[in-house]
């Protein structure tokens, strides 16, 4: 398989699996699981792989995504695309601005397509140089009828569908060379430390932030100031009193904010874009966390 026209060896911006295999779609929504949506664009997408004799696995990346909010949807798809094989299509709709001139996307990156709204939904692909991307517009690769708020169903469910069966992603539609980017906090320098802020909170009400494992690795001994209050750097959940609060680093490779068996988003009153320092105190050491609570 080519994409874009360009024969072996594919570069590490273009999507490769193996023949013979079952192609791999994972689906991404802020569509919750009272309705059936989901279920729609699930059913375009096997009516698509069955005409083609494809097989094709569905894996729900999440549906729980706060309605209209395009940083979480993104935040889950950086969570969860790296540990899919090469091929896999992720197919993502939290598109407030469904029905407008906003611009559907198939991103190739990282060996792996997105497709879903051009809305600074697949920022966390677009570092460096190594993607290219297509506008969706094709009429063959979408249903006849297509419905102005319901794009999900109608334009990307059959557009990942058929890239999965094998369409060139190219054949989409023009090249995009400017795809929408969300602002993308990340941790800047502040005195001996880090400084991020608060992203998202998890169910457990751990509060995800801005700072990775790396902007923190190097300093030696540190505490964590959130909402006006510090708390320590812990290795893992059982490290901290029941209740307690303490920072250490999730698997997602973000440092985060929790309470053992209880919710630092609620002890906190968090809020997305709270402040979040971290502070070289002392000689020691960072352990990554273990495990969720």
């Amino acid at each position: 398989m080519t994409w874009g026209g360009l024969d072996p060896p594919k570069p590490p911006d273009r999507v490769a699996r193996d023949t013979g295999t079952a192609a791999i779609v994972t689906l991404t929504t802020d569509f919750g699981g009272r309705d059936a949506w989901v279920a729609a664009m699930k059913g375009v997408i096997l009516g698509i792989a069955r005409a083609a004799r494809q097989t094709v696995e569905l894996v729900d990346v999440t549906h729980e995504v706060a309605p209209h909010d395009v940083l979480e949807g993104a935040l889950a798809l950086e969570a969860a695309a790296p540990f899919f094989p090469p091929g896999t299509v992720h197919l993502a709709v939290v598109d407030p601005g469904v029905g407008t001139a906003r611009r559907g996307l198939a991103l190739a990156a990282r060996e792996q397509v997105f497709v879903g709204p051009d809305n600074g939904l697949f920022t966390p692909f677009l570092g460096g140089a190594a993607w290219t991307a297509w506008e969706v517009a094709a009429r063959e690769y979408r249903l006849d009828a297509v419905s102005r708020t319901f794009h999900g169903r109608d334009v990307f469910a059959p557009a990942a569908a058929h890239i999965a069966t094998g369409v060139d992603p190219s054949r989409l539609g023009p090249p995009v060379t400017d795809p929408v980017r969300l602002v993308w906090p990340e941790a800047r320098a502040a005195g001996a430390g880090v400084a991020g802020v608060v992203l998202h909170a998890d169910r457990f009400g751990n509060l995800v932030t801005s700072i990775r494992a790396d902007a923190v690795a190097a300093l030696s001994g540190m505490t964590v100031s959130v909402a006006g209050r510090t708390v320590p750097l812990v290795g893992t959940y059982e490290e901290l009193g029941r209740g307690k609060l303490g920072a250490l680093v999730g698997s997602s490779g973000r440092l985060e904010i929790a309470a053992r068996e209880g919710s630092a988003a609620r002890a906190l009153k968090a809020r997305r874009g709270m402040p979040v320092v971290v502070s070289r105190t002392r000689s020691g050491s960072m352990r990554p966390a273990r495990g969720r609570s």
